[in-house]
């Protein structure tokens, strides 16, 4: 059936899966099918390493095989529908309804709608509410699973945290718990106990006459009040992919992954990863080097990227750079360092690993002047951009990326007046050290207030607002010669908010945007505002309360239930700083006390960085 389907659609080869090194399993070696879905492409789905790294560890199992689900692009979904093809697993063609665990990982707000699409087209029913026990058990993880309440009604349960050991047991305990014969229901009871596991229907939200959500009322004894995120203890010893699957098409990211660490100490109070993700755990050089030599023999990969939230804040960076180096120099791999600090040492590496032909340098000073820096504590000086912008021009770069945010807290004109006036001095530094042609891109991302951080109670401001400073920015840059401006549509960056810090009530809002065709909403092409705006308008929701409007400090807030090890006291006192300006130091130089060591001794607290 899926045969006649392909000559007529966009990149056929997404959809028939056999790709090297993807794992088939006999019926009858395993207990639990696990159909895993990434809620997007097939393209943007195979560059996310989470799937590598779950995909691993989930097929070494006795009890569960992990198949890989991607959502089909328009033109598939309509020829799959008219045929009568439900959505399939890559490696055995079954179909997801005949799974007995469908999970999926949340990573962007903007896929929530593409969720509802990969079920429909399995013909399994939205809401578990309405769902029986013939039906997969719906699951979810992933960044946003921090706040699933915009999804509550259509999961049966939502992992939060770290899944290389969460969800192996989860997968095992219900193994059991089906081989006792046990209801959904009483499985879910049993399953709550694990660390990260969030049922939702054992909680109802209540909400006050004015609508503001004040607490969740337990419907079953055996829940938890609130659920404390799974960690991974030691990453060294974690399981990590050295035979990755190798996608038959081109991918957004088609490499080689290291994960270096896990984790930030930087404290930049705006980021999501870098609060849900602590406390800082390395992987070994030892560790490392091993899994970038295999993964390339495995593979026949040409490019490796080192992945983590700052790269130059590893402890061992030095002596893993040179050792891979070493390797990669004679075999012609290339190495990409994202988040990488450009001091001395980072600028030798660069210029080793990239040699004559040198690719874009990216900064990210995420405001324009030193006192918004200081705001949302990102520690940078303008001192150290100009320095970076003379040694790149000394070792042959004629081109820069910068990325900032607008909207961020206290934010005036005269901050937007200090992007443009950055540009312009890195353009005069470029001139100044030599550089002939010389360019710098400006990209400018719309503040989004997330969950778990200490902005997660600022305002946003509103699309017109951001329109406003986007035409600001665009006037005033006029004069910039060499720069370019890029920046995100408003109402989208609303809406991500919206999604964001909202609550369960939004979960009527996402199925009637879905229901009059909205899908793939973070594809510019395919975003449809004026279908969104319908359905928060015919749900009775005012945008402004998730979105525009900031929260109340001393009002309960719906992602409450979870507990991501950070403290409610040390994200209000990190919010409260930023209002009187005053940093807070790196955590490798001094623990400042978030709460996390509670939970897990974080291997850097009170160590100075190098």
């Amino acid at each position: 059936m899926l045969d006649p389907l392909l000559p007529g659609v966009e990149k056929p080869a997404a959809y028939i899966g056999n790709e090297p090194n993807q794992i088939i399993k006999q019926d009858g070696t395993f207990d639990i099918r696990l159909a895993f879905c990434f809620p997007d492409t097939y393209e943007i789905g195979m560059s996310w390493n989470g799937m590598n790294i779950l995909y691993n560890i989930m097929n070494k199992t006795g009890h569960t095989y992990m198949e890989r689900v991607f959502a089909p692009r328009k033109d598939m979904q309509s020829a799959m529908k008219a045929a009568g093809l439900p959505l399939y697993t890559l490696e055995t063609k079954t179909p997801v309804a005949d799974a007995d665990i469908v999970g999926f990982t949340l990573q962007y707000e903007m896929s929530y709608t593409n969720i509802l699409s990969m079920m429909d087209l399995a013909g399994i029913p939205l809401l578990s509410a309405e769902r029986t026990e013939d039906d997969p058990l719906i699951i979810a993880g992933g960044p946003c699973a921090f706040n699933a309440e915009p999804l509550a009604d259509f999961f049966d349960a939502v992992l939060v945290g770290d899944g290389e050991e969460l969800l192996p047991e989860f997968c095992r305990a219900y193994s059991e718990c089906r081989k006792e014969g046990l209801t959904k229901k009483d499985s879910l009871k049993r399953l709550s106990r694990l660390q990260g596991v969030y049922v939702p229907s054992f909680y109802a939200p209540v909400y006050g006459e004015d609508g503001s959500f004040l607490r969740y009322d337990r419907l079953e004894a055996e829940a938890p009040d609130k659920i404390l995120r799974a960690f991974v203890k030691d990453l060294d010893k974690c399981d990590y992919p050295e035979r990755n699957i190798i996608p038959l098409i081109e991918v957004v990211h088609d490499r080689a992954v290291c994960e270096l660490f896990r984790g930030c100490t930087r404290g930049c109070r705006f980021c999501q990863a870098g609060m849900i993700y602590r406390p800082i755990r390395e992987r070994g050089a030892k560790t490392n080097l091993r899994i970038a030599k295999a993964q390339l023999e495995n593979s026949g990969h040409s490019e490796l990227s080192l992945l983590s939230l700052s790269s130059s804040d590893y402890s061992e960076f030095q002596p893993l750079m040179t050792e891979l180096i070493e390797y990669c120099r004679p075999r012609k791999v290339s190495i990409s360092l994202p988040s990488l600090r450009l001091d001395n040492f980072a600028f030798k590496i660069l210029d080793e690993i990239q040699g004559m032909r040198k690719s874009g340098l990216t900064f990210a000073p995420e405001a324009g002047t030193q006192r918004l820096r200081d705001v949302i504590n990102k520690n940078i000086t303008e001192d150290d951009i100009l320095g970076a912008i003379r040694k790149a021009v000394s070792l042959g770069w004629t081109s820069v990326k910068t990325y900032f945010m607008i909207g961020l807290p206290t934010e005036t004109d005269e901050d937007l007046e200090g992007i443009c006036d950055l540009a312009e001095k890195i353009m005069r530094t470029a001139r100044e050290a030599g550089a002939g042609r010389f360019n710098v891109s400006i990209s400018v991302a719309n503040f989004v207030p997330k969950p778990f951080t200490p902005f997660q109670w600022a305002p946003q401001d509103s699309p017109e607002e951001f329109k406003r400073k986007h035409d600001f920015l665009m006037s005033r840059l006029r004069r910039v010669r060499g720069a370019t401006l890029h920046y995100h549509e408003s109402f989208v960056s609303t809406l991500e908010a919206y999604l964001a810090r909202g609550d369960r009530r939004l979960c009527g809002v996402i199925k009637r945007a879905w229901e009059l065709g909205c899908s793939f909403d973070s594809w510019t092409e395919h975003f449809k505002e004026d279908a969104w705006k319908q359905a928060l308008s015919e749900c009775g929701l005012d945008s402004s309360y998730f979105a525009v409007s900031g929260l109340r400090t001393d009002a309960p807030l719906p992602w409450e239930i979870i507990d991501c090890g950070v403290e409610h006291d040390y994200l209000l006192s990190e919010y409260e700083k930023a209002f009187t300006e005053k940093t807070t130091p790196d955590c490798r130089v001094r623990c400042n006390g978030c709460g996390i060591n509670k939970h897990l001794e974080c291997a850097f607290a009170g160590v100075l960085s190098r």
